[in-house]
């Protein structure tokens, strides 16, 4: 039984909007809270079943047994404390530049960071950049007031894409000063619904809301959101740093070392799929092939390898002194955190997600290296994957065919991968500075 906690996250949402028809939202605000509340608690239960069969259920449900007990002390020493939340694993990618810059700025302050979502917490939950690290507690009125009494925060920040009613109206109530990182809105968002008037109250908490683009600030205006400011997006801070501080990988260096590689980051099925197809079209005996899928379990390890079979394949993991690196022409990496560096080692990326309904994973990490990339054809809601075509760093395809044909091309024109490569790392250096914008006017709110 195959049950995303995407999905899961959503059904409040959805029972909520249902609710709403049979309301007259002008008188029954207290009505419609109490509505949202039940649907947290239906939420909780739905999650607890899925437990049953589902394993990111399980440390859902599991990683938020004795939460508080965790916390009792961390709110108790008098330590200005910082309150960063984020869903998932992309999101803090997204919120760790202003981590590190808040840590920076005021380093005799303690760091409390949340995660939703199991991919986010069980990947970072050893982070170093903070004091601590938990999963958010579940959004009922009596959590959230006993968990800011715990922490204490001075400052409240959310990541991009976390509204949780009773979390938020608890800051305002106890007059902690909340802030919105890195947000992109879209018309067909709950705020800008006739339903979305909950969700409405919930922006009017943030004292601030630094958003990606033109088109948030307008879409907030238009509501009556007027504390908004356009800072652009972290992630371009983020990638853009790592790139003067990756680590070292001394095997893959020696697997790509003056060949033609790709790399090919963040795969589903359907990626392997296309990419292994187009993969056989190539007919340069000295390519090489670095890929990363995007969950690291034994299923897509042995479905990557089976649809390379045609190649030597051999995992990262199991590299020893004594393989012989020129008969591999394909390296899986079956680890977690090392696609970022691993692009250092790449002529050409390949992003995936494309293929698939999830949407194309994040491009500006190959591109801040100076990398060509190229994904397939899901990337509408993915501005800078717009914008990074029209620089000229990237291409997106609709099959096999035209895969082998981009492929093909910057894997042997040398002229040809190092000019789009430099529109890539053009594109992302212009678009650096959002960290130092949002850390400044936040902290001078703050602690002025």
């Amino acid at each position: 039984m195959h049950i995303r906690m995407k999905v899961l996250k959503n059904l409040w949402q959805k029972y909520v909007y249902v609710s709403y028809r049979f309301i007259n939202f002008a008188k029954n605000y207290l009505l419609l809270r109490i509505l949202y509340n039940i649907g947290i608690y239906l939420f909780i239960l739905a999650v607890k079943v899925a437990s049953l069969f589902h394993h990111k259920a399980r440390l859902f449900v599991a990683g938020r047994r004795g939460w508080a007990a965790s916390l009792e002390a961390f709110g108790q020493a008098g330590t200005p404390t910082a309150w960063f939340h984020c869903a998932s694993l992309g999101e803090f990618e997204q919120g760790r530049p202003v981590i590190e810059a808040y840590r920076a700025k005021y380093p005799q302050h303690k760091i409390l960071l949340t995660f939703f979502s199991p991919s986010g917490y069980e990947v970072r939950k050893n982070y170093d950049g903070v004091d601590s690290v938990c999963y958010l507690p579940h959004d009922t009125p009596r959590t959230a007031r006993r968990f800011i009494r715990l922490v204490k925060p001075v400052v409240a920040v959310f990541i991009k894409y976390e509204f949780w009613y009773n979390f938020l109206l608890r800051l305002e109530k106890e007059q902690v000063p909340t802030y919105l990182v890195s947000a992109i809105f879209r018309p067909k968002q709950v705020f800008f619904r006739w339903y979305g008037v909950l969700f409405r109250r919930m922006l009017r908490v943030f004292r601030v809301l630094f958003v990606q683009d033109g088109n948030s600030v307008a879409l907030l205006k238009n509501i009556g959101v007027a504390n908004v400011v356009r800072a652009g997006d972290t992630r371009f801070d983020r990638v853009w740093m790592h790139t003067h501080c990756a680590a070292d990988l001394p095997q893959i260096a020696a697997f790509t070392a003056g060949r033609p590689t790709l790399v090919a980051g963040s795969t589903w099925t359907p990626d392997d799929e296309k990419l292994a197809e187009a993969w056989a079209m190539l007919t340069d005996e000295r390519r090489r092939l670095v890929i990363a899928p995007h969950e690291v379990t034994a299923d897509r390890l042995s479905f990557i390898e089976s649809q390379f079979a045609a190649f030597r394949t051999v995992r990262y993991t199991q590299l020893s002194a004594d393989d012989d690196l020129q008969t591999v022409q394909v390296l899986i990496i079956d680890t977690v955190g090392i696609l970022l560096p691993a692009y250092r080692y790449g002529q050409v990326a390949f992003v995936g997600g494309g293929f698939s309904a999830t949407g194309i994973h994040n491009i500006l990490e190959p591109a801040a290296y100076g990398l060509p990339v190229v994904f397939g054809h899901n990337y509408e809601k993915y501005a800078e994957a717009h914008e990074l075509i029209v620089a000229g760093g990237a291409r997106s395809v609709n099959n096999a065919s035209a895969l082998y044909e981009s492929l093909h091309e910057w894997l042997s024109d040398v002229t040809a991968q190092q000019s789009a490569g430099a529109k890539s790392a053009a594109y992302v250096q212009s678009r650096t500075g959002a960290t130092t914008a949002i850390i400044q006017q936040m902290t001078t709110g703050i602690f002025a």
